[in-house]
């Protein structure tokens, strides 16, 4: 196994901190695992997965970069919510396509 000394920014190297920590991973493991998918993408389980790799190396992940996605307006949800029609819930679909 060989080792590697890569210079990060200050920023990039904070970010790869903190989405090891969120995975439970050692920065170590999760950025070996990130350049194992930039450069191998079959590494990764799916292609998600792999996208996601790709974007935490490249720092363009939100998680990467220390940002979530915002959280939708309540206000809208719940019109949202109230504008939806009553209907077949989808495990009735599933049920019936099974052969009950």
């Amino acid at each position: 196994m060989r080792r590697l000394t890569l210079r990060l920014s200050d920023e990039l190297a904070d970010a790869l901190r903190r989405a090891a920590a969120a995975r439970g991973q050692s920065v170590n493991a999760i950025a070996t695992s990130a350049l194992q998918a930039l450069v191998d993408p079959e590494y990764a389980r799916t292609e998600v997965e792999g996208a996601r790799a790709r974007l935490a190396a490249a720092g363009l992940a939100p998680e990467a970069m220390g940002r979530r996605t915002p959280r939708p307006d309540p206000d809208v949800l719940e019109r949202a919510r109230r504008s939806v029609k009553p209907g077949k819930p989808f495990s009735d679909y599933v049920s019936e396509d099974r052969g009950a």
